[in-house]
């Protein structure tokens, strides 16, 4: 496994890595295909297998664990499990594209040690955990406890930003948009 570059997107949910992904898809000139990851989760809201997700049970993705499939896995939450497949690296590689990941922080920076130098890691950077919050009720997909919990999580993960190659602030998203896109178009044509 070495062909492209790779470009994570790593931050606290409700900081708008997503959206900033979404966006760099559709910059043709930068050659980026999204890397699915797999859940062992249901999907939420309007979420699809196979485009959002590979939505798989807690018992395969443990047997997928254990055949080392996955690039990087995690236990996000109990019995609560992301990865990325090995397989899913490779298709994305054989198309001749740059991989994009919207991953947690964990698996971002697994990513960013197993592939140094082919790799940007980028923290988006919410302007306050209060902020933070106010987007995540805004999303009307979870319960206020499971908001609780990723309002506790965020805390952790916004500690780990300096270990990321570099920070987007996301205070005002077409900044940040823009930001995003000089950064991983300078990446991705860099030899």
């Amino acid at each position: 496994m070495n062909k492209g570059k790779l470009i994570v997107f790593s931050a606290p949910s409700g900081s708008g890595k997503t959206t900033i992904v979404r966006h760099l898809l559709g910059k043709e000139d930068l050659n980026l295909e999204f890397s699915i990851s797999a859940a062992s989760r249901d999907p939420r809201g309007e979420e699809e297998h196979g485009k959002d997700y590979y939505f798989i049970s807690l018992e395969q993705f443990k047997k997928h664990i254990k055949a080392e499939e996955f690039l990087e896995w995690e236990e996000v939450y109990r019995d609560n499990f992301y990865g990325t497949l090995k397989s899913e690296i490779e298709r994305i590689w054989a198309l001749g594209k740059n991989v994009i990941f919207d991953i947690d922080v964990a698996g971002g920076l697994r990513i960013k040690h197993k592939f140094p130098e082919q790799t940007l890691a980028v923290f988006v950077k919410p302007p306050s955990v209060d902020e933070l919050k106010r987007r995540l009720k805004q999303r009307s997909t979870e319960t206020d406890d499971k908001i609780n919990m990723r309002i506790a999580k965020a805390s952790v993960e916004l500690a780990t930003a300096p270990q990321f190659d570099t920070i987007i602030k996301n205070y005002d998203l077409d900044t940040a948009k823009e930001e995003a896109y000089q950064l991983v178009k300078d990446f991705v044509n860099k030899d």
